[in-house]
């Protein structure tokens, strides 16, 4: 199953549409994050592995491959940790998928979520 949340890239002042997809597939243990990533995207693995453990949910020992589309839209800031955390919690069933649909998620995480 990919789960799938809504968020934006901003480019100066324009918001465009971005899905942060997630899935979790069968594999060595790893966390992939693609779509033309800044430093600051790549580094949101880190922030999203902690604030899960924070609140007592542990990283599934499969592969997660996280795709922030579209790929040939830049991507750069924090702000992507929030969407990936809530469609990883989605893609491990902890939260219902209908429930992220209605939403545009946009938010850095802490260590402590």
């Amino acid at each position: 199953m990919v789960a799938q949340v809504s968020t934006v890239a901003f480019l100066g002042l324009e918001a465009r549409a971005v899905e942060a997809q997630v899935q979790i597939a069968a594999g060595l243990p790893a966390f992939v994050v693609v779509g033309l990533l800044g430093k600051a995207v790549a580094e949101s693995c880190e922030r999203v592995r902690a604030a899960l453990d924070s609140i007592g949910l542990a990283m599934p020992p499969k592969r997660v491959i996280v795709n922030l589309s579209p790929a040939d839209l830049p991507k750069e800031g924090p702000h992507y940790d929030l969407p990936i955390a809530r469609a990883l919690l989605c893609a491990l069933g902890a939260v219902a998928a209908d429930s992220l649909s209605a939403f545009v998620a946009v938010g850095e995480l802490g260590l402590d979520w």
